[in-house]
């Protein structure tokens, strides 16, 4: 009890409630912090595929934009004008052909002197290229190059540069062909309409400067891509995040196929999950409201709880007291329903407690009563016995039949016992056993002053049966037989005949002197039940019969009387 009483303190009923509500939302809550977490998680990883994806997306873009100037550089290469040394020409059907587009032609030397560049007439003085670099790469390996970002001598502008070499039959015109752009130019491509809000895109050159970007962060072109950013910048497709301006940072990049760029789309992981915080803020207010909502129905409940036990309780309180209560009706079946048993319990109680009176008031009569008539039976024994050894055997045969009588109605509460009951009790006091008795007639529920006085006048009969009638003769046998007689009268009252009947005995012969046994079956039996007593000495067998009214045997509450 001390551990359990550790382990559950006393508590009011509200308390309990509250407990028992918090912790079955408990695991709920618990369930559904795990199926966020799981979600942030799942949604966490999506978002560093699909930065990865939006960088490629970005990359193949811009790797048609430069394999189209690539293309370009090779339809010019193959120009007539080109080949037959006439630049004047050249520089006239190009710049027709381009346009006032964005892109520019340049031819120049194996040094980058400028032979021409369509962004100014054919004839102007030109200077040497800036993008040296790049061109002596390209005269030595042989292949077209694209150009890190640079500002343009001619144009001014922050200009990129795709770069082919010219073969050989045309090296009298020049060594290299160059188409020049603007790199701003290129800012259409890293539009950052697919990307998360707040993120922003960049194209990126060999030496980790920005070509061109867009965005928040909108880094201007020829500007140099964050160290801590560009570090993560490994291999040709992936994402990572960094710590970077005091929040954290998502990046993916990718590889522009063969050129030496490299794109990145970058920005804070919270504003790609904005509608997952979102999620988390509704889960946390809906958590709140739906807890102080449970906590307010079940406070209500157990407002509701209280009352109903305080109600059986004054009931419980008005029962100790010995009070007859009836059923408080409280809004819980369950009470209702302990409230209708201890009203109950209260009419129970009462009538156990009237019949408890009346057993102990009956009890002091019938020990009254028991107690006149040992007195009477000593007095009379005493009499006609001439010695003590003979009073005491015969006081103590007869008490022990009364004492019979009186267990058997103190086992059902002075109720009564059945007749017949009665009777093979005491005849098996006397006789050891009632396999010579036959018994003849409606049994019915005989009250205890029958009992009593009916079982001192079969003790007695039975006595003098064994002595000197039937049961001292083997063959000798006994019928006693009762039957009710109606009255005649419809306002009289039912008697009841009650006969005692020996045969196959010796001859009867009729007692001169009358003792005690007499006494007890004919005066007593007489006057303790109102009728008249007939006693026939015939030479056959005795023959004893009891004529009185039925109720001075019958129990009355058989007929519901109280």
């Amino acid at each position: 009890m001390d551990r359990l009483s550790r382990l559950f303190p006393t508590a009011s009923l509200g308390v309990y409630l509250v407990a028992m509500a918090i912790l079955a939302m408990l695991p709920l809550l618990i369930f559904v912090v795990f199926l966020l977490t799981e979600l942030e998680r799942s949604e966490y990883d999506a978002l560093r595929r699909e930065a990865a994806q939006d960088a490629q997306t970005i990359s193949r873009n811009v790797e048609r934009e430069l394999e189209d100037m690539s293309t370009t550089l090779r339809l010019l290469g193959g120009a007539a004008e080109l080949a037959a040394g006439d630049l004047a020409a050249f520089h006239d059907r190009t710049a027709s052909s381009l346009g006032a587009g964005s892109i520019y032609v340049l031819l120049v030397d194996r040094d980058g002197m400028q032979r021409l560049n369509t962004r100014v007439p054919f004839g102007t003085p030109l200077r040497r290229m800036s993008d040296i670099a790049t061109l002596e790469k390209v005269l030595g390996t042989g292949e077209t190059q694209a150009s890190g970002v640079f500002f343009g001598a001619t144009s001014q502008q922050w200009v990129f540069n795709v770069i082919m070499p010219l073969p050989p039959e045309v090296s009298s015109s020049g060594a290299a062909l160059v188409l020049t752009q603007n790199a701003g130019d290129l800012a259409g491509m890293t539009a950052t309409d697919i990307l998360p809000p707040g993120w922003s895109a960049a194209i990126l050159d060999a030496d980790g400067k920005v070509i061109v970007s867009s965005g928040p962060e909108n880094m201007a072109s020829g500007s140099p891509y964050p160290d801590d950013l560009r570090r993560l910048i490994v291999g040709s497709n992936s994402s990572a995040v960094v710590d970077h301006a005091g929040q954290e940072i998502m990046i993916g990049y990718a590889r522009v196929s063969d050129w030496p760029w490299r794109v990145a789309v970058w920005g804070p992981v919270a504003s790609a999950q904005a509608t997952l915080a979102s999620t988390w803020q509704s889960f946390l207010y809906g958590s709140f409201v739906l807890l102080a909502l449970s906590l307010g129905i079940v406070l209500a409940a157990a407002h509701q709880l209280r009352r109903s036990i305080r109600q059986i309780a004054n009931m419980a309180e008005r029962i100790g007291r010995g009070e007859i209560v009836s059923p408080e009706l409280t809004k819980v079946i369950e009470a209702n329903q302990v409230a209708v048993a201890l009203s109950n319990a209260s009419f129970d109680r009462a009538e156990a407690e009237e019949r408890v009176h009346f057993i102990l008031q009956e009890l002091v009569h019938r020990t009254k009563n028991i107690l006149s008539l040992v007195q009477a039976m000593i007095r009379q024994l005493a009499r006609g016995t001439d010695s003590v050894d003979e009073l005491q055997k015969a006081v103590g045969g007869r008490l022990a039949g009364l004492a019979q009588s009186i267990e058997a109605l103190a086992k059902q509460q002075w109720g009564g016992i059945p007749l017949s009951s009665m009777i093979e009790m005491q005849l098996s006091t006397v006789t050891g056993s009632t396999g010579r008795v036959d018994l003849r007639g409606k049994d019915f529920l005989a009250n205890a002053n029958a009992v009593q006085n009916l079982g001192l006048v079969f003790y007695e009969l039975a006595t003098n049966s064994v002595k000197y009638g039937a049961l001292s003769a083997p063959e000798g046998r006994i019928l006693i037989e009762w039957q009710v007689l109606q009255a005649d009268d419809p306002e009289g009252t039912a008697a009841l005949r009650l006969s005692w009947s020996e045969s196959g005995g010796p001859p009867v012969v009729e007692p001169r002197r009358r003792g005690f046994g007499s006494t007890v079956i004919e005066r007593h039996a007489a006057a303790a039940f109102g009728g008249k007593v007939a006693v026939d000495f015939d030479s056959h067998g005795l023959r004893w019969v009891l004529t009185a009214p039925l109720a001075a045997f019958e129990n009355p509450h058989v007929h519901g009387e109280q």
